[in-house]
């Protein structure tokens, strides 16, 4: 062997020994001196049975270990106390550890700790830094008790028979909002009782943890609210809500936690029971953003209970069997800012037994949702607390179902397109709250919302205002393209739709006077049908004077069928009616005016001036009235039951019916009618006026033929007690013009044999001297050729109605043809004949009365002499005695 060789042999066995030796007196050093090292240059006592170290590796071995702080008050390290059985460090850096007072491995292995930590405060006062001088890649415990506490002494969290790993764990106690105290790459996770308190207000408890292929689970979850709601109302006064939730099962896969992030798949909550707190107060909203993210892919929640309990105790909301499934639940920053702070890429939700409570109830029997579609089985609706001046509803819907087309927020705005929407068998009332006027000019968080279609279908539905229940039965109800979007400059909400359907029977409407029915109603935007109409008086002729302060006329009516064919829109902001030919079949009406009760002031319209304050475009090109009966009834407090009129046959055209507002389009009216007066002759009268023309100028003429003087008998009769006894009306002409102020014109009247008899108070005896004069100043006979007379200076009663002015018209006409064309003065003629007869028969009864008054006293006067005889005769017998 070369010398040079063996020289390098020899060095090298030299440096090994002297390497082993080194290592032997380190490691002698470190069991002997280690102890009172630490004791001296670190914050800790430390004791151990065996210490084996290896400063190549930089592995240390422990055995037996204990550990307590020197100084327990000092807040600013982190404290320990406990046992370790077997403590093991790998790769640890022996250079920080001695000089700078910092433990760094790569990975710590405890064996059976039986540890409590005290953590740091979380900011060094002098530096402003982060005090942390235990750093480790991995941590690995076996069957520990742990207990970490905050540098107030208060218990952060604890768990026992503790095994775990965990990759490049951090544990610190954040003053930061938005981050968590213990966060790490990798876990492998078991345990029991597990214990956290997050904050002062709150708890967590779980009995087991346990971990097998990257898949976790845990058992009997809960939160637990560490103050009754009474004492957290007291000590905390701004917070609106307060929680308790339990989960007896949980499993999740893949578990990431980071200082402002939770991220896991597969999450399995089985059985949780939520329940919430209301204290009443409303949230502030914070300006703060938030950095903290929540990534959850598949969550399942089955057969969840949760109950939402008002200020009051009482229950707001309560959900039995939910189940929900969520498919890449995200919360972030960018998500916190929108109305709903969360997204999703699917979902599908179930629930039963679902019941809300606060001014309306509402309680579902069973639900289904997710992003496309929903299903709703049993719902009810019923009034609730506080419901005065609300609009509240109490109605039950078997099923209700509806499908999404689009549901979502743009720029914090509401965003809905539904394709569709069914509600079946919905049974019940809405009863309306009190209007009140409108006085926001916002459209609220609504961008759009578009119904493409809505049905309602066998429903039966009571839509009651100011106690005025309108009545649907059998309703079907089809709406389409319901579009409600913002009005220009933000000012309210638009309502438009398309086009519409509905069918319903046994309609009916109540008013104070009136019950409003029909047998079938059909209704589209293009068609009304409408069977058996009537409107029924709910009260009596005498109920309904003495509940009426003034004049007013009661109406019976009905009609076999009214239909109308055309265009119309009355839903939308662009009202508009536009009808081609509207018909009212078999109509039967009867009016009835009282003249007991006191005259309305009003000022009555002319019937132009009512059209034109229709304050949209309203144009009807025909209006057909056929094979119809109308009759007037009217009374006055000296008639013995009312006068009447009757219309039979009644046949009525209105071309042009409108209110002025289309532009371009005729506004003249012209009304033809043909009927049957007092069903014994034809009449028939032509009406026209200008609904343009702000004059309200008008013109009306007409003709009867062959009435007998005694068909007008009914309406005379019984309070002007005077009845036609003969005659006829060969011909009646009338033909005027007028305006609001009165009207003028023409009246003709051909008439033969024309006589009257004046009657009692009673309307039965004829009263033959006042019939006698009366028929004096009557001309019975017009002749062949009768000449018209002239109308004029009739003037209206602006209080009165269009036909009272019609009706002083023909009353004038029939003055000057029947009494003459002086017929004022006639008229005197005869009231003063009449008053003149009335004087003399007042003084034959007061004659009579004389005559009576002296036969009594004549009857007196004997008397008087009878006992004055008998007085004589006592005394002349008294005298004889």
């Amino acid at each position: 062997m070369k010398k040079w060789v063996k020289r390098l042999l020899t060095s090298l066995g030299v440096l090994a020994g002297l390497a082993l030796a080194v290592n032997f007196g380190l490691n002698l050093w470190l069991k002997t001196q280690l102890p009172d090292y630490i004791k001296n240059k670190t914050d800790y006592k430390v004791f151990y049975k065996s210490l084996d170290v290896d400063l190549g590796t930089g592995n240390i071995l422990a055995t037996g270990v204990s550990v307590n702080n020197k100084s327990p008050q000092n807040i600013n390290v982190i404290g320990l106390q406990g046992t370790i059985d077997t403590l093991k460090i790998s790769r640890l850096g022996i250079y920080d550890a001695i000089f700078n007072k910092k433990i760094s491995s790569s990975d710590l292995l405890l064996s059976k700790p039986n540890l409590n930590i005290i953590l740091s405060k979380p900011v060094d006062q002098k530096t402003g830094k982060k005090r942390n001088p235990f750093l480790f890649e991995n941590i690995r415990i076996n069957d520990g008790t742990i207990a970490i506490f905050k540098h107030t002494k208060q218990k952060l969290l604890s768990v026992h028979q503790l095994d775990l790993f965990v990759e490049n764990l951090r544990m610190t106690e954040e003053s930061i909002e938005n981050q968590l105290p213990i966060v790490f790459d990798r876990y492998s996770i078991k345990g029991e009782n597990f214990f956290f308190r997050p904050n002062k207000v709150y708890a967590i408890t779980i009995n087991s943890i346990t971990t097998a292929d990257g898949q976790m689970s845990v058992e009997d979850f809960k939160l637990i609210p560490l103050l009754s709601f009474s004492q957290f109302k007291k000590f905390y006064p701004q917070k609106a809500q307060l929680f308790e939730f339990t989960i007896p099962k949980m499993d999740f896969k893949d578990v990431a936690l980071t200082k402002n992030k939770i991220a896991l798949t597969n999450a399995d909550f089985q059985n949780p029971i939520l329940t919430v707190y209301n204290t009443g107060v409303k949230i502030k909203k914070t300006e703060r953003e938030s950095d903290f993210e929540i990534n959850l892919e598949n969550i399942k929640l089955n057969n969840v209970s949760a109950q939402i309990n008002k200020p009051d105790g009482n229950k707001l909301l309560s959900v039995r069997n939910l189940n929900l499934n969520i498919n890449k639940l995200l919360f972030n920053k960018e998500t916190s800012e929108q109305i709903i702070p969360i997204k999703y890429k699917d979902f599908t939700f179930s629930g039963k037994n679902i019941s809300f409570s606060d001014h309306q109830n509402i309680n579902i029997e069973r639900i289904a949702l997710k992003p496309t579609s929903g299903e709703i089985n049993n719902i009810s609706l019923s009034p609730g607390t506080s419901t005065v001046g609300k609009t509240m509803m109490d109605i039950k819907s078997d099923h209700v179902a509806f499908n999404i087309n689009k549901l979502d927020f743009i720029n914090k705005k509401l965003v809905v397109d539904l394709k569709d929407i069914l509600i079946e068998n919905a049974n019940g009332t809405i009863k309306a709250g009190e209007s009140k006027p409108d006085t926001s000019t916002q459209s609220g968080i609504i961008h759009s919302i578009i119904v493409r279609k809505a049905s309602l279908k066998n429903s039966n539905i009571t839509y009651d205002k100011g106690k005025q229940p309108l009545s649907f039965h059998d309703l079907n109800a089809t709406v389409n393209n319901i579009e409600v979007s913002p009005k220009p400059n933000n000012q309210g909400l638009s309502f438009q739709v398309k086009d519409y359907f509905l069918t319903t029977r046994n309609f009916a409407y109540n008013t104070p006077f009136y019950k409003i029915s029909v047998g079938l109603l059909k209704l589209n935007k293009n068609k009304i049908q409408v069977n058996n109409f009537a409107m029924k008086p709910l009260v009596s002729r005498a109920q309904f004077i003495k509940m009426i302060p003034v004049e007013r006329d009661l109406y019976d009516l009905k009609a076999g069928q009214i239909s109308a064919v055309g265009d119309w829109d009355l839903l939308s902001p662009n009202k508009f009616i536009n009808a081609s030919n509207v018909a009212v079949e078999s109509a039967h009406a009867n009016i009835f005016r009282s003249k007991i009760p006191k005259d309305d002031p009003k000022i009555k319209d002319l019937y132009s001036k009512m059209l034109r304050s229709i304050k949209f475009p309203m144009n009807i090109n025909n209006l057909n009235l056929k094979n119809s009966v109308l009759i007037y009834e009217e009374d006055t407090p000296e008639s013995m039951g009312p006068g009447k009129l009757t219309f039979s046959n009644f046949n009525m055209n209105v071309k042009n019916l409108n209110s002025a507002k289309a532009k371009g389009r005729p506004t003249k009216v012209d009304i033809n009618i043909n009927c049957s007066f007092m069903n014994l002759s034809p009449l028939s009268v032509n009406w026209n006026f200008d609904v343009a023309d702000q004059n309200d100028v008008f013109a009306i003429s007409g003709k009867t033929t062959n009435l007998p003087a005694s068909g007008i008998n009914a309406f005379i009769r019984p309070y002007l007690h005077v009845t036609a006894t003969a005659g006829t009306i060969q011909e009646m002409l009338f033909n005027f013009k007028g305006n609001p102020a009165g009207l003028h014109g023409t009246f003709n009247l051909k008439h033969k044999g024309l006589k009257i008899a004046v009657l009692n108070k009673h309307n039965h005896e004829k009263k033959g001297f006042l019939t006698a004069v009366a028929n004096i100043f009557l001309k019975s006979d017009s002749g062949s050729f009768p000449e018209s007379v002239t109308i004029e200076n009739v003037e209206r009663d602006p209080t009165k109605s269009f036909f009272n002015l019609f009706w002083r018209g023909i009353e004038q006409g029939l003055k000057k043809t029947l009494i003459g064309k002086n017929a004022e003065k006639t008229e005197k003629k005869v009231k003063h004949a009449v008053s003149s007869v009335k004087e003399m028969k007042q003084s034959v009864e007061e004659i009579k009365q004389e005559i009576k008054d002296k036969k009594a006293a004549s009857k007196s006067q004997e008397t008087k002499k009878g006992f004055l005889n008998n007085i004589f005769k006592k005394k002349e017998n008294s005298e004889k005695d």
